[in-house]
């Protein structure tokens, strides 16, 4: 407690205004920031009702309790290696993948810069934060609102998941 006065009172007794105060106890007088409060005393009462109401949250969320088992249903680190490889063997065109998995990198690399940029500028995050809440408003109204534009929204959602498939 000395240790941590003597530190604090290094570090802000040139900046902060002290007062010199004198214990009615003791003759010595100390120098202080704040004013001089004694320890308050440890009241047992406060322990027994954090064990009461710990006995009252375990009751409550009793079967919320999950138990493991020794049973696990993930793979081993081992597995998951040889089927990377197998996949990676079975891949025709390697440097097309390298060089796609590049671009996605540098291309995410890229939008987080433009948004660092963007998010600077003083008023632009707001106007862009509108924008986007006045395209979901649009879109929520194009497409969700309706019972038959969600219809036109799930067909052409399909048409697009034949497109990239190659069905269609």
């Amino acid at each position: 407690m000395a240790t941590a006065y003597a530190t604090s009172m290094a570090v802000l007794g040139s900046r902060l205004p002290t007062t010199t105060t004198t214990t009615t106890t003791a003759t010595s007088s100390r120098r202080s920031v704040l004013p001089y409060h004694p320890l308050r005393s440890f009241t047992p009462s406060f322990s027994t009702n954090i064990k009461q109401n710990t006995n009252t949250d375990a009751r409550r969320f009793s079967s919320l309790q999950v138990r493991a088992t020794e049973e696990t249903g993930s793979a081993e680190a081992g597995e998951i290696f040889s089927d990377i490889k197998e996949k990676w063997d079975a891949v025709e065109n390697k440097s097309t993948v390298l060089l796609y998995g590049g671009g996605a990198i540098v291309g995410i690399w890229l939008s987080s810069t433009l948004v660092g940029a963007i998010n600077s500028v003083p008023l632009l995050p707001k106007i862009m934060e509108l924008v986007g809440l006045g395209y979901t408003g649009w879109f929520v109204y194009r497409y969700l609102l309706f019972k038959s534009s969600r219809k036109e929204l799930a067909t052409d959602i399909e048409s697009i998941k034949k497109k990239i498939a190659g069905t269609e």
